[in-house]
């Protein structure tokens, strides 16, 4: 059974004093800093903006397009980035948007990206099918695009012409069917579970699911009792769990596609009482990894961040050089439980 949310937008009319108002506010702000904000959420600059503390003329200019750094594996991701920097000598500038969720801003980072002229853009995107379009008009416009972490949609980039874009991540159907079957196999007895998944958008997202229940239909003491978005939240995943337990009681697991939803879930489920359902996450995550000596957590994924961010630069600045890559780089996953070692 599967939960939808919907997200209702109101329009309200404004009279023509006040719309122009608003139009002027806006081009003021944006005029004078270079970003605006309404209650500390950004409009159209990313929240983050680091260039590279060592930027030199001739070095090559890289850009790292994530979705955020409210969740530690893009900072881990920024890691191995700034490693590559360092090793090959270019110049790293790294952006993100305010939340996985901000697609709007990750677009209009790298519009801007095109008007500043750099040589390669190496991109998280947090939606598979909305930064296809943009990332086509950086192509034309002679910028290098390299892919990491959640794969464009392959048909809608055919249809729009990016070509010579190397994919790596993690093959996260594997990478969750591995957790997914790794929780199954301690359930015995006739169980209920849910699957928090991510952005659903999102390619990554829709494979974590997909591995999930690929692993939990191999039980036949399992029963899947709702697939619901926590937009890999975790605030939304401590909601959507709360609902869902109200729904379904008799829950006995929960699979959450990334670690910051399991740690919503957990904070949940401390917060009732309940230690005796067993959840799974995925990324690794120090706060995961905790979570699991704890006993809060069962498993979780190791996809090696930092290896995707420094191998998304290598291979910008290996393009560059006009060098021919692979089209998909697949980086090796591990499980994390109690036995793994440190």
């Amino acid at each position: 059974m599967t939960t939808h949310s919907t997200i209702r937008l109101r329009r309200r009319s404004l009279s023509t004093l006040t719309t122009l108002a608003i139009l002027v506010f806006f081009a003021l702000l944006t005029s004078a800093c270079g970003s605006s904000s309404i209650s500390g959420v950004p409009l159209v600059e990313p929240a983050t903006t680091r260039d590279s503390p060592t930027n030199t003329t001739n070095a090559p200019r890289i850009a790292l397009v994530m979705k955020t750094l409210t969740n530690p594996f893009f900072a881990e991701m920024e890691r191995g980035a700034r490693q590559a920097e360092a090793e090959l000598k270019i110049s790293l500038i790294v952006k993100t948007a305010a939340q996985e969720t901000s697609i709007d801003q990750q677009i209009a980072i790298i519009e801007r990206l095109i008007i500043d002229r750099v040589n390669a853009i190496v991109v998280a995107p947090g939606d598979s099918t909305s930064l296809v379009p943009v990332l086509r008009r950086a192509q034309q416009a002679g910028i290098t695009i390299v892919n990491i972490d959640n794969r464009l949609d392959p048909t809608l980039v055919h249809q729009l012409g990016l070509v010579n874009t190397p994919f790596i991540s993690v093959d996260n159907v594997d990478g969750a069917y591995q957790a997914a079957k790794y929780l199954s196999q301690k359930i015995i007895t006739p169980t209920n579970v849910l699957v928090l998944e991510g952005i659903p958008t999102a390619q990554n997202a829709i494979d974590r699911t997909t591995g999930a229940l690929k692993a939990f239909a191999e039980n036949p003491k399992i029963t899947v009792a709702a697939v619901e978005t926590a937009h890999w939240k975790i605030d939304e995943a401590f909601d959507v769990t709360k609902a869902l337990m109200k729904a379904h009681p008799q829950v006995g697991a929960i699979f959450c596609a990334n670690d910051m939803m399991a740690l919503g879930t957990i904070q949940y489920l401390t917060e009732i009482g309940r230690k005796d359902i067993l959840v799974a996450g995925y990324d690794a995550l120090p706060d995961a990894r905790t979570a699991i000596k704890d006993g809060r957590l069962l498993v979780t994924v190791d996809q090696q961040a930092a290896r995707q961010g420094y191998l998304g630069v290598k291979y910008a600045v290996q393009l560059l050089a006009g060098e021919k890559l692979p089209e998909e780089t697949m980086v090796p996953i591990a499980l994390v439980t109690a036995d793994s070692k440190p």
